[in-house]
Order: C-alpha cells, then structure tokens, then sequence
C-alpha cells in the first residue's frame, strides 16, 4: 500500500511539472527570423560601395593630393630636412590611399586613363636625369605631354627620396624643385578630375552605379556592375601577384619594382589587397553592407573562404622584413609565400565570387 501511495504521488508530481514546462512554453514567444530582402540586399550593397567606398575614397585622393602640393610648396620654398621628411610623409599617406583606391580600378580611373597618368612605373630615371639636364620646359602643360614614366607619384618620389631615401634636402636642385612643383600640380589636377568623375556632371559615374538596371546608360542590370566591381578585385590581386611582384622577382631585378627609391613598394601592395577587402565587406571609413553579406546570405562556407583567403594575403606581407627590393634577393621564400597566397586569393575571387553574381544577380 506505501508503494502505490508512493507511485501516485510521483505521477502527480510529473504531471504538474509537464503542466508547468508547458504553460512556460506558451507563455514565451518563439524566436522568428526575419527573412532577408535580397534585392533590397544589392541596392543596399550598391550604395554603400558607391557612396561610403568609391566616393568616400576618391575624395580622400584628392584631399591627399592637395596636402602633398603644400608639403612640395613648403619644401621649395625652404629646403629644410624638416620640410623634405613633411614632404615624404605626405606622399607615403597620399600613396596609402591610391594603392586602397586600386581595389576597383574601374569606371573613369581607366576609361579616362587616370591611372596611367599618375601611376606609370618604373620611372625612367635615365631620361628624367635627361629631362633636368636639358634646358626644356617644365610648366604644367610641358608635364601633360611626357612619356607617361615621367608624370605622377614616382618622378616625385626620385626628386624627394633619391637612390634609397639618401637624398638630401640641400641636394634638391632649382630645375628639380621646378619640375617637382609642376608634376604635383598635374597629380593634383588629376585627382581632382577622377573625383569630380564620380560626384558631377557630364560623367557622375556614381550615379550610373546607382542606378544600375534601372535607368543607368552604362549599366543595364545591375550584374554587369556586380561583375565590373569583382573584376577590379581579381585584377589587382593579379596585378600585385603576377605583376608587381613576379617581375622583380623572377628576374631578380630592383629597378624594376613599383616604388624602389621611398622603399616603399611591400606597402604599396598590401593596401591593394586592403582595398580590394574594403569593397568586398563594404567597410571603409564607415562599415556598411559588402558583398560579404550576399554571399553570406546563400553560401556561407563560400564567404568564409574568400575571406579567410584575403586575411592569409593580407598578413603574408608581414613576414617579408626587408624592402622589397632587397626581399627578391635575400628573402624569396617568404615573398613566393607571398604570390602563392595572393594566387589563392586570385582563384577564389575570379573562380568563384564571379560565378556566385552570374548566378544569384540575374537582373
């Protein structure tokens, strides 16, 4: 007879948990998910690459290039060590921002040959020396019309580095400081000009981004943007990989590297590779929606890959110690790490992000 008491009063005790648990669970409200927008998703990417990326980076350049003419003004106008590091460090942050805007090198920057007019390597020092020792003028216009290897960043990084960063402030000659003045006003005008692309008319290339598959007389869906922004990637990726570092390398040959006299050139490429990430998780200045987030949406192994992919390149950079210049020599397995992690980068990119737009992006 204890037992049996004993056995009820257990049921009953079940029961009323269960009854309890219950009453809990109704009483709670069950998670819900929002689902995700996907068109709104792209215009949102769209945006946020044109306005907080594109925009926001290019008007960096320009604000850049007007603080490197004041440095170059000041160095001219007293020739102080004091002016002529200014004036270097002014070109390298001016340089930190170019390299970022090369992550989409699309739209005016090469439909209007901006990049080649500022960006033109490896300067020709041979017939710049020639160019200084003639009696040739060197106004602005005189700058518009020489061979591309003596316009823009690297002309002006010989006169304000010399051979290895050796060049003395007092060693800057009256015909350099001339030419110097003139080829940052030309990499002023041109900045200036690849910002206004994109902000004002006749181009406003912004709005031809904008309005992508809805009116835009460049893009007539929005994919073929898509697939121009994720070109620009791969491109750089190669550009460094089997451009900017191979050749060097392979021919173990540092005059030919991209900006050998500052020593600057190791930098020069990681922020390509930054800036290629900057577009693809939609973070500049501002964090907003990247392509990350499409590709997260459908394939989420597929967006930790290329991103992973980007962070090994990114820090592959950090264990080459030297100059670049004399990494090709006396550290080429860590700069064959280098290029083989930009190729892995390079075949995610082209090889799979392409395929994701062609097929996810339809319109």
């Amino acid at each position: 007879m204890k037992n049996n008491m004993n056995t009820k009063k257990s049921l009953l005790a079940i029961a009323a948990a269960t009854m309890l648990l219950s009453a809990c669970s109704k009483d709670k409200d069950p998670e819900t998910t929002t689902p995700v927008d996907f068109n709104a998703l792209k215009t949102e990417v769209l945006t946020n690459f044109t306005n907080n990326i594109a925009v926001a980076c290019y008007k960096d350049l320009s604000d850049a290039s007007d603080k490197l003419y004041s440095s170059l003004e000041a160095l001219n106008t007293s020739a102080t060590d004091a002016n002529l590091l200014a004036a270097r460090n002014s070109w390298k942050s001016m340089r930190t921002v170019w390299e970022q805007c090369e992550g989409f090198l699309f739209g005016p920057v090469e439909d209007n040959n901006y990049d080649p007019n500022m960006d033109t390597w490896p300067t020709d020092y041979v017939q710049m020396d020639s160019l200084l020792n003639s009696s040739a003028s060197l106004e602005v216009s005189d700058i518009e019309q020489v061979t591309l290897s003596l316009r823009g960043y690297h002309p002006i990084e010989y006169i304000i580095f010399g051979d290895h960063g050796a060049r003395k402030a007092s060693e800057i000659t009256d015909r350099q400081k001339k030419y110097m003045i003139s080829l940052a006003t030309d990499l002023k005008n041109t900045c200036h000009a690849l910002h206004t692309s994109w902000t004002q008319a006749p181009e406003n290339f912004a709005q031809q981004v904008l309005t992508a598959g809805t009116g835009s007389n460049k893009y007539a869906k929005k994919q073929e943007v898509f697939i121009a922004i994720v070109d620009g990637m791969t491109g750089i990726c190669e550009e460094v990989g089997e451009g900017k570092m191979k050749e060097p390398f392979d021919a173990q040959d540092p005059t030919i590297v991209e900006s050998p006299y500052s020593g600057n050139s190791l930098a020069d490429f990681k922020n390509n590779i930054i800036g290629l990430q900057n577009v693809y998780l939609g973070k500049y200045t501002t964090d907003g929606k990247g392509l990350n987030d499409l590709v997260a949406e459908k394939n989420k192994s597929l967006d930790n890959k290329i991103q992973a992919a980007m962070t090994a390149a990114i820090n592959s950079f950090d264990n080459v110690t030297v100059p670049y210049e004399q990494a090709i020599v006396s550290q080429r397995v860590q700069v064959q790490a280098v290029m083989t992690a930009l190729g892995t980068l390079k075949e995610a990119l082209d090889g799979e992000l392409k395929p994701f737009v062609i097929q996810y992006i339809t319109d």
